[in-house]
């Protein structure tokens, strides 16, 4: 599917990370926001973590909504038929190369500092500010990614 700066949109992208509570959800909010419905964008843990606060927080305040999440873990999934699947922990890259061993589909690492590490280290302040860097770094990395350069910013 054509995309924004020349760049072909797939059709279906996964975000996985630890606990689909934080990096993933943030990452497929974001997508879902720059390329509105043309691309199914789904996100999945390795295993189901809770609802984040800090999370919904930090997203709220660019003007997307992920407090309807509901964590979910990548064997839950109902639709694995993803062109891309892109990990943002260690262990969600391992699993997913265990889990598309025999599918053709292309899968990215993309590092990502857990931003619950946090949680407890610092105060509120400290922690939203860790959020935000990993929500820009993830708002940034998308729009490169899916050719979004002259699309909104943060």
């Amino acid at each position: 599917m054509a995309g924004v700066g020349g760049k072909e949109l797939p059709a279906a992208v996964l975000f996985a990370c630890s606990m689909n509570s934080v990096r993933s959800p943030m990452a497929a909010a974001i997508l879902r926001h720059l390329a509105g419905k043309r691309v199914y964008v789904e996100s999945a843990g390795v295993r189901a973590g809770g609802a984040d606060g800090f999370a919904a927080a930090v997203m709220d305040e660019i003007g997307i909504d992920i407090t309807a999440h509901k964590p979910h873990t990548l064997r839950e999934l109902n639709d694995t038929t993803f062109d891309l699947i892109i990990t943002l922990s260690p262990e969600a890259h391992h699993q997913a190369m265990e889990l598309t061993r025999t599918m053709a589909v292309d899968v990215e690492y993309w590092p990502t500092f857990d931003a619950t590490m946090m949680v407890g280290q610092g105060s509120r302040e400290q922690i939203l500010q860790a959020y935000r860097s990993v929500r820009d770094e993830l708002f940034l990395r998308i729009k490169r990614r899916f050719g979004f350069e002259g699309g909104p910013s943060l």
